[in-house]
């Protein structure tokens, strides 16, 4: 049996887990104030070319909340594809934690925002002749890898924040698999972010291979207090920060957190190939990291499950689409196994 469901049902890294036993030994100063989120600070700050307030949190819902939270007030509008995960699968934590700004959505292609839509709904928005009757167009947020497995490239970054810059809106990414953009392209953290125009990053280590551990990067100094305080009233400020921190220093440090990521596409991409030429499956969308969009017909999708395997359907991409996710965790068995059993099934085995 093959779990295919999310990168979320996999374990940890084992020099997590090896983190978590070190940091568990003796005593620490509280709330942030320990060696690793000192070490977590300038390790951050090396990876992304400069320096950065770094808040680690227990959620990716959180983590953007809280992010979200620092760029617009209550009655704000917060721009997004209308497929984004802070849209469809955070419960309105990023509206109960902003104070009740309106999440907008719009549309674009493959799971990205459009920037000339982006650009047309803000204009709109910004030229009401009665102004206090509109939601205040205040930030936008992006999610890479997207919900449809897209990427961001660094020039796509830059074409929403020029957005960003005309209407002095603030600038979010939704990193809960950056380090798979990261690896897929071959770009820098610091392209992809603060010098394409992004003000405050949701670093996501969970799916990667952390327990629990998710950081927020801010990138504008003048958020980071606000941030600060936000993180404490919501109660995301975590008396023994140095679980998380040392969650964050193992997975990024030595490439682990972009080993691991190409470990994932690449498996999703051996998949995905594999899948599409088997009678009955069929890729409706291309795989840039690690996800794969397969339509299967029922008697393949039943039997599939029927041999044990688990995938969530997603149809965002059509009524007999699948959504296969890989990990850190996903072995060249396991796709090796659900290959086989897909073609004996479709083959009458």
């Amino acid at each position: 049996m093959v779990n295919l469901c999310s990168d979320n049902v996999a374990g940890a890294l084992p020099a997590v887990l090896d983190a978590l036993v070190e940091a568990g030994r003796g005593a620490a100063m509280p709330y942030g104030a320990d060696p690793w989120s000192a070490r977590l600070d300038a390790l951050v700050a090396e990876i992304f070319e400069r320096p950065a307030m770094v808040f680690p949190v227990a959620t990716g819902t959180a983590a953007n909340s809280l992010a979200l939270a620092c760029l617009t007030p209550p009655w704000g509008a917060v721009y997004c594809h209308d497929e984004a995960h802070v849209m469809v699968d955070e419960c309105g934590a990023p509206e109960f934690f902003t104070g009740g700004a309106k999440l907008i959505g719009i549309g674009g292609r493959d799971s990205r925002l459009d920037p000339q839509a982006l650009r047309a709904a803000v204009t709109q928005a910004a030229g009401s002749d009665h102004p206090v009757h509109v939601a205040r167009p205040s930030a936008v947020t992006i999610t890479t890898v997207s919900e449809g497995g897209t990427l961001y490239a660094p020039a796509d970054v830059a074409a929403i924040a020029d957005v960003c810059r005309t209407f002095s809106l603030g600038l979010h990414m939704d990193g809960a698999r950056f380090a798979g953009t990261l690896a897929a392209l071959g770009c820098s953290p610091a392209d992809l972010t603060w010098k394409a125009g992004v003000d405050i990053l949701s670093l996501g280590a969970t799916k990667g291979g952390a327990l629990a551990a998710e950081a927020v990067v801010v990138f504008d100094p003048a958020l980071a207090e606000t941030l600060a305080y936000r993180r404490k009233k919501s109660g995301h400020l975590v008396s023994k920060m140095r679980f998380l921190s040392a969650q964050l220093v193992a997975w990024l440090s030595e490439g682990r957190w972009l080993s691991a990521a190409r470990h994932a596409n690449g498996l999703a991409q051996r998949l995905g190939a594999g899948l599409d030429t088997v009678p009955g499956a069929r890729l409706v969308a291309p795989v840039e990291a690690n996800m794969a969009f397969v339509a299967f017909d029922q008697p393949l999708s039943d039997g599939l499950r029927g041999r044990g395997h688990a995938f969530y359907p997603w149809p965002a991409h059509g009524p007999q689409a699948v959504r296969l996710v890989t990990s850190f965790e996903t072995t060249d068995e396991d796709v090796e196994a659900f290959l086989a059993d897909a073609r004996a099934i479709a083959a009458g085995r």
